[in-house]
């Protein structure tokens, strides 16, 4: 087995570092861009007296950003060639994730929007898979050109990560669907004039089957955006929004009647190997740096990398992201070869181990650096508050384990890959 990563992709991350450095550096220079970055990154991305929105130069710039990388050939990069991307595999992105993160903060890559030249874009890919034809015509050239989004109406207030018991309904009236409920946590709402509503429309409570996914105007009558919710990092683009008697005709039903769960469960396996990789990189961004400041710093007369107390956590830390990123690649590997489903109790490993290593990585970072580490001049508190959240978000860390345990002891199924005996 060759574990080196391939030479195209190797000089694919040496061409991204060059755009980075001729096309959004400077950018991030221009007329005081930098302060989205540096310590007053918070402040300065925050509308405080906004509802803690999003600020709109901030918002403007990394649209800037974004356009400047698919003119250069690398924001559609995960996307079919059809649709101006390079057919980018789960492994090439996985490796592409981690490199960007570990360049550190900077307009090339900020996560806490999902924001990079190299774009995730799930609800691009979403359309392309499970949309109508009519859907694609109307949806696709505005996704791939960032005119026009839709935020994931998933999460409801009563149930967080339990999406089977949803409550929210959608029931027939003729030509249309009358739809009546809650969701919150709907990322991108203060934006997006639609909503990916999930609704209940036939079975029970706890079924897979039976939900709905539908294309939901923002403006509709009776679709109200309740609150928008602060959190742990601002600025916050995350709402609570309620429906009542909201009407949308067929042509809103997206990825089949009574199949909404599915279409999303596609792609969870792939978001969650590429955030895995991101928040690889954001941990070995965080030893690194702690390495380098450990034998620069020199306190009563000798470098701190001197100190067993400095030295051994930090090994703790690489040994991890070295087990990890073996793991991720061949995770990832193992998609691109055998399918997204081959290999879900990996992805959850991955998934949630990354995440925890990511915010352990950051703490130590802080303690490394001491008042220094602690304060916004350095990135590490803001790297730790983005990525605590992983570990609730994108699938709880305990329903990840949960699910590696069911596949472990025999309560849930999954198609072991060509060659690799199962376990039981």
């Amino acid at each position: 087995m060759n574990f080196d990563i391939p030479q195209e992709m190797q000089n694919y991350l040496s061409e991204l570092d060059a755009f980075i450095e001729s096309e959004i550096m400077p950018l991030q220079m221009e007329n005081d861009n930098n302060r989205f970055f540096d310590h007053r990154r918070e402040d300065a991305r925050t509308d405080w007296h906004r509802e803690g929105l999003p600020n709109e130069e901030w918002e403007r710039l990394l649209h800037a950003a974004k356009r400047l990388a698919d003119a250069a050939g690398h924001y559609r990069y995960a996307l079919p060639k059809e649709y101006g991307g390079q057919a980018g595999t789960n492994l090439g992105m996985a490796i592409i994730r981690e490199h960007l993160a570990g360049l550190g903060l900077g307009l090339h890559n900020d996560l806490q929007n999902e924001h990079s030249i190299v774009g995730n874009n799930v609800g691009l890919m979403l359309m392309i898979t499970y949309g109508t034809e009519n859907q694609k015509s109307e949806w696709i050239d505005d996704l791939a050109e960032g005119r026009r989004g839709f935020a994931f109406g998933i999460t409801e207030p009563e149930h967080g990560s339990d999406a089977t018991h949803m409550e929210t309904s959608a029931v027939r009236d003729g030509d249309e669907w009358v739809i009546n409920g809650a969701k919150t946590w709907n990322t991108g709402i203060h934006k997006a004039k639609y909503d990916l509503i999930f609704a209940r429309t036939s079975g029970k409570a706890g079924d897979g089957d039976g939900i709905t996914a539908f294309l939901t105007p923002t403006d509709a009558e009776g679709f109200k955006l309740e609150e928008m919710l602060w959190t742990f990092n601002m600025p916050t683009d995350h709402g609570r929004v309620s429906l009542k008697d909201v009407r949308v005709s067929a042509e809103a039903v997206f990825g089949g009647e009574g199949r909404g769960l599915g279409v999303v469960q596609h792609f969870f396996n792939e978001n969650r190997i590429r955030q895995a990789a991101s928040s690889l990189g954001a941990a070995q961004y965080c030893i690194s740096e702690s390495v380098k400041y450990a034998g620069e710093r020199a306190p009563f007369g000798k470098k701190l990398s001197t100190n067993q107390g400095i030295q051994f956590p930090l090994v703790e830390l690489q040994t991890q992201c070295e087990m990890l990123r073996a793991l991720i690649h061949k995770t990832a590997w193992q998609m691109d070869t055998y399918g997204a489903f081959s290999v879900s109790d990996k992805v959850s490993m991955c998934n949630y181990t990354a995440n925890r290593l990511c915010c352990d990585a950051a703490d130590r970072a802080m303690q490394v650096h001491g008042g220094l580490g602690y304060s916004r001049h350095k990135p590490f508190e803001h790297i730790y508050r983005h990525h605590r959240r992983y570990r609730i978000t994108e699938g709880a860390e305990e329903i990840q384990m949960r699910r590696v345990a069911g596949y472990m002891f025999g309560f849930m199924k999954q198609q072991a890959p060509k060659g690799v005996r199962e376990a039981n």
